[in-house]
């Protein structure tokens, strides 16, 4: 078989498995949450949250939207150094994230079927 051949059978093949793919994958929302950040951040999002009297008055006192939340847990990083992942009965996380000109923080206990965040605050500068 000549090597055009050969190219020629296995473009269809891609092509056919491309569009398979496509075809069962299209429809669903598929993600690739591997880093350990990620994975951290999409287990918070997708629970209920709580927030404390302390991190309301934080959000009400510096007039902030607590929707900044949403986007600090989309785009955020989170802080493993500081974290107490070992915590019983809930891990406790230190997430930082850019909103507006504010480089915030939050302290977010993560338990089975909610997130609390416990405490919210402007980073200082290190």
């Amino acid at each position: 078989m000549k090597l055009v051949h050969r190219l020629a059978y296995y473009g269809l093949g891609l092509f056919f498995g491309i569009v398979i793919l496509l075809f069962f994958l299209g429809g669903k929302k598929t993600s690739c949450d591997y880093s350990p950040n990620a994975r951290v951040l999409k287990n918070i999002r997708i629970k209920d949250r709580i927030f404390s009297e302390e991190s309301l008055a934080y959000f009400q006192n510096s007039d902030i939207d607590t929707s900044a939340v949403s986007e600090i847990l989309e785009n955020g990083d989170v802080d493993f150094n500081r974290s107490n992942t070992d915590a019983e009965p809930c891990n406790l996380y230190i997430i930082s994230g850019k909103v507006l000109e504010n480089e915030l923080e939050l302290e977010i206990e993560n338990c089975d079927s909610t997130a609390t965040i416990k405490k919210a605050y402007t980073k200082k500068d290190e």
